[in-house]
């Protein structure tokens, strides 16, 4: 049966990614979980994200982490219609085995990012969370983690005449 909601965020990330980062498009991201709780994201081993030993690509690795931390934050924004402008401050990466298939990457940090979108939607200061992000290899290695990031994911209100 057809997850219409899921098709729906997968197509809107695929336009967002061509009108306004096209790696994202580019790497053909899929949404398999997109709530207030959890984003998971899934990108396909394919010609696009392979590199030369056919592992994906670190680049494609860390694009989905980026979606998956960010994505999570921008639906919590969207949701509730608040000003609120978000960017990445720092990532960092440890990458632990060979990503030989498709790669699902995971955060469960919805609670601490709606405290952070309220905090930043009521607050003129910049506010700030580390988000971790776990990347499996489901088809080759279960749960167990290929790669491990953190996102500092950083949002600030914006000014009344931008909202």
């Amino acid at each position: 049966m057809i997850n219409w909601t899921r098709l729906k965020q997968t197509f809107n990330l695929r336009l967002f990614g061509f009108f306004k980062i096209p790696l994202i498009a580019h790497v053909r991201p899929v949404v398999e979980q997109l709530d207030d709780q959890r984003c998971r994201m899934r990108i396909p081993l394919n010609r696009r994200t392979k590199n030369h030993l056919g592992a994906m690509y670190f680049g494609a690795l860390c694009v989905g982490a980026d979606i998956t931390g960010g994505l999570i934050a921008m639906n919590l924004i969207r949701k509730r219609k608040l000003p609120v402008s978000l960017v990445f401050k720092d990532f960092t990466a440890r990458f632990l085995k060979r990503a030989e298939g498709d790669v699902v990457f995971t955060t469960d940090a919805g609670e601490e990012l709606l405290r952070l979108v309220e905090r930043a939607a009521s607050s003129d200061e910049r506010v700030e969370k580390t988000v971790p992000i776990k990347a499996t290899c489901p088809d080759r290695l279960g749960d167990e983690p290929v790669a491990e990031f953190s996102l500092t994911i950083s949002l600030k209100r914006l000014p009344a005449s931008a909202s």
